[in-house]
């Protein structure tokens, strides 16, 4: 059980390696009132990150598959983002949707049922 656990841990931290956006300002810098609006569009939609590249299909279904890890280390560390603003829009957001759900997915299997 303990090396299972450990395995797990291992995975986790492994993954969450990749979790997406560095160099990110926090959110919310020192007296500044927090603001209620709904989300407009992201302005970053298309533009390359710093290596020249957009986060697609492939990499917005990553990040889903780790967004729980990711929240968790983002509640400790706030450069850690659970979302790539420098996407591809649709493709990425479909992604990042279908590798939540599949997280959920997995994790609600991997529970199985107690009788």
């Amino acid at each position: 059980m303990k090396t299972k656990l450990a395995l797990v841990m291992f995975v986790a931290l492994l993954l969450t390696a990749c979790a997406p956006g560095t160099n990110v300002e926090p959110n919310d810098p020192a007296n500044r009132q927090i603001d209620f609006t709904t989300p407009g569009p992201n302005s970053e939609v298309g533009t390359p990150a710093e290596n020249g590249r957009s986060a697609g299909l492939g990499t917005g279904l990553f990040h889903g598959l780790i967004s729980l890890i990711t929240l968790i280390i983002s509640f400790f560390n706030p450069e850690v983002q659970m979302y790539e603003v420098h996407n591809t829009g649709p493709l990425y957001n479909l992604g990042f949707l279908l590798g939540s759900v599949l997280l959920f997915a997995i994790l609600g299997f991997a529970g199985g049922r107690r009788r």
